[in-house]
């Protein structure tokens, strides 16, 4: 236990001079490495990716059990309305679709850490204003399998969506299906961005919530920077350390940071978190309005052979850096940017494109992940000035916690 605390001391810290502390890591990366394989042994190992599918508790825990004991669980099979499993050649995937078949179609993706249940309230919320809703897990959260061989980016979370448009009984992108809006939490909104800068002519409208996408290489630790790059730390060691920090997430609260505070590894688990104030207020499942986000973190940090992978796959790979996904923004601000310099309506009427010809941003004004002042700047610039922001007195969580408001403004758009 005390090499342990050593360790994550260690990684936790936030070096302020890099170039001074590389000798330090090469003096001490070699007893650093040999004592966690040491301890690795003499713990419960957890395994890692070998190729192929890494099955989702739907296959390793659900199996066999009860109704009785389904309802116990933190995370039920049946926890939201439409459930239905997708086989995909990326392993099997869980989607949510209920609502009216006429009415309005909106489509939600949720963050890296949560489970769809967390969009929950929001999805509940669209529905009693007359929408159509679809959510899913993606892949290795959830009920979702986790692909091992593939790399969680842009490409991957593109391919989920249009699966889970496909696999609906109704068009969601045919010429009469009256298009649909996109909604993208936190990761969910790195993803939607991605999305819709390939496909804008099957939307109806984008909106994108805390959204990642352009976080700056500046807003990153060097611990968190090391934890997660690769060829650096064995793999193994990384994974071991990875879920012994996610396990630990949910259960303690956010601590305070300051405006110009960098991003801690563990920052996207926990800020994805209630409080406590916000989680007695939540009612993500009205067939277990008992649920609430952490417990169903642990849950599935504790029975999803995938999730850890899928979350270190996802912050190497996914669409989160400012780096990495500006020219997904940039192609989508030019679009709009095309869009709206027709002027007649007949020239309108040949665009294939967002007919809301403006990017929702929606933000909490004390988000210690998305800083609010570097997005205006950033998605500003991105979008090309086609970007109207709505900011709500919350967290990084509001989404989960504030969805009556969010659906009153999404029903605005749509």
């Amino acid at each position: 236990m005390a090499l342990y605390q050593q360790t994550v001391g260690f990684l936790s810290d936030s070096w302020t001079n890099q170039q001074t502390q590389i000798p330090l890591i090469a003096v001490t990366g070699v007893s650093f490495t040999l004592g966690l394989l040491l301890q690795s042994l003499l713990t419960r190992k957890t395994e890692g990716p070998r190729g192929g599918i890494l099955p989702s508790p739907r296959t390793t825990i659900l199996a066999g059990l009860s109704d009785e004991e389904n309802s116990k669980l933190p995370l039920p099979n049946d926890v939201l309305p439409g459930a239905r499993d997708v086989n995909t050649p990326y392993g099997s995937m869980r989607v949510y679709e209920w609502g009216r078949v006429d009415g309005p179609k909106v489509l939600l993706v949720h963050g890296i850490t949560t489970p769809c249940i967390s969009l929950g309230g929001l999805a509940h919320s669209l529905v009693d204003r007359g929408c159509r809703v679809l959510l899913f897990d993606l892949f290795g959260r959830g009920f979702s399998d986790a692909p091992a061989d593939l790399p969680q980016d842009d490409r991957l979370f593109t391919t989920q969506i249009m699966l889970a448009l496909t696999s609906s009984p109704i068009s969601w992108t045919g010429a009469q299906s009256g298009k649909f809006s996109l909604v993208g939490y936190s990761l969910g909104g790195g993803i939607a961005t991605a999305f819709a800068s390939y496909f804008p002519e099957l939307l109806s409208s984008l909106v994108l919530l805390a959204p990642a996408g352009m976080l700056r290489d500046s807003q990153i630790t060097f611990s968190a920077n090391l934890l997660y790059s690769q060829n650096i730390i064995p793999e193994r060691i990384i994974r071991y350390l990875v879920h012994k920090r996610l396990r630990a997430g949910p259960l303690v609260s956010p601590k305070p940071k300051a405006k110009n505070d960098k991003l801690h590894v563990s920052d996207a688990l926990v800020e994805e978190v209630p409080t406590e104030v916000g989680a007695d207020a939540q009612v993500l499942s009205r067939e277990y309005p008992h649920l609430n986000v952490p417990a169903s973190i642990v849950w599935q940090v504790d029975n999803h052979m995938g999730f850890v992978h899928a979350f270190m796959s996802s912050m190497r790979n996914g669409p989160i850096l400012r780096r990495r996904q500006w020219s997904n923004w940039t192609r989508l601000g030019a679009y709009l940017s095309d869009q709206n310099s027709v002027s007649t309506d007949r020239e309108k009427e040949k665009v294939k494109g967002l007919p809301c010809d403006k990017v929702h941003i929606l933000c909490g004004n004390s988000d210690a992940i998305i800083m609010k002042d570097d997005l205006v700047t950033d998605a500003t610039a991105a979008f090309g000035g086609n970007a109207i922001f709505k900011f709500y007195d919350a967290g990084h969580e509001f989404p989960s916690t504030k969805y009556e408001e969010v659906a009153s403004y999404i029903m605005k758009i749509l």
